[in-house]
């Protein structure tokens, strides 16, 4: 198996903190996120945005979600299909089946996370039922944002891909590129992670179609479908703090020296004076004293004679 973890500019996977994919931005959980509230977080596990070209040259807009949701709430929906007018007779589309299809979101005053899982997963578009645009083993989103930590997001795409048919392998310098003569191209790129000091955002994969299926009445499909996604913004929280506390908790140093050596430091002098109940200045301080109390007695001696005479 495979496993890839790329990153690209924070002007591809965020905007305003979220990712910025499509036009259509991912809702964010309802929270006071940096004004002192919950986090926020969602997840998305397929968005897709597509203009569908019909025959009879009418343009019909396919913009849809499978299982988005932001925190708290999970969803778990393996199918998604839709129903445009004039296209495959009016029936509803199949866009995606899979095996495993979820996304989770949740959120508090601590911590924001999401997660968006796909595995064994189809996608198809308009005019081609019975053509896969690609297919994945599993393709896997993350991100984690708790208060006075660095937000992390990670994007996996694993195992096998395949696109319009044929095996592909992705890569990190730029999008893989899959054209099937009659049939249309597909551009797929590994959208990778991004986070800054309170956001992280991934995405798995991203696909840039144009298809001319010519069935179904369909003539051309052009957009964008974008796997598992998730983001997340870091609740408001003081980073902790390198600073002692208020009231430390501090031990005297202990002197090994015995009061005769050297001082290497103050502490250690302090400890050698407190133990010798002296230092090298002891003598002059104590001549002194003596000087000071013979001047005092002379001085009380002259007073007393002066009041008896």
């Amino acid at each position: 198996m495979n496993s890839h973890t790329f990153r690209l500019p924070a002007a591809v996977l965020l905007a305003t903190g979220a990712v910025a994919l499509l036009t259509a931005p991912p809702a964010f959980a309802t929270g006071g996120g940096a004004t002192g509230g919950e986090g926020k977080a969602g997840a998305v596990v397929l968005r897709a945005g597509l203009d569908v070209g019909l025959l009879n040259t009418v343009h019909v807009p396919l913009k849809t979600t499978l299982n988005e949701v932001s925190a708290p709430a999970t969803a778990e929906k393996t199918a998604l299909t839709v129903t445009l007018d004039g296209v495959e007779g009016n029936k509803p589309v199949s866009v995606l089946r899979a095996d495993v299809a979820t996304s989770k979101a949740t959120a508090d005053k601590t911590r924001a996370e999401a997660e968006a899982n796909l595995a064994k997963a189809s996608v198809h578009v308009p005019g081609l039922p019975l053509l896969s645009l690609i297919e994945v083993e599993k393709v896997t989103s993350k991100a984690v944002c708790e208060a006075g930590k660095k937000p992390v997001a990670s994007a996996n795409v694993l195992g096998t891909v395949t696109a319009l048919g044929k095996k592909v392998t992705l890569s990190a310098g730029g999008p893989t590129k899959v054209e099937v003569p009659g049939v249309g191209r597909i551009d797929l790129e590994l959208s990778g992670t991004e986070t800054t000091s309170t956001t992280a955002a991934a995405a798995a994969l991203r696909l840039k179609i144009a298809v001319n299926p010519l069935n179904l009445n369909v003539a051309k499909v052009d957009g964008e479908i974008v796997l598992a996604e998730a983001h997340c913004e870091s609740p408001a929280g003081a980073a902790p703090s390198s600073a002692p506390p208020a009231n430390p908790d501090i031990k005297a140093q202990t002197a090994t020296g015995t009061g005769t050596g050297s001082a290497t430091s103050g502490g250690t002098t302090g400890a050698n004076l407190a133990e010798t109940g002296g230092g090298s200045l002891t003598p002059y301080v104590a001549g002194g004293a003596l000087t000071l109390l013979a001047i005092g007695g002379g001085a009380l001696l002259l007073t007393r004679r002066g009041r008896a005479s």
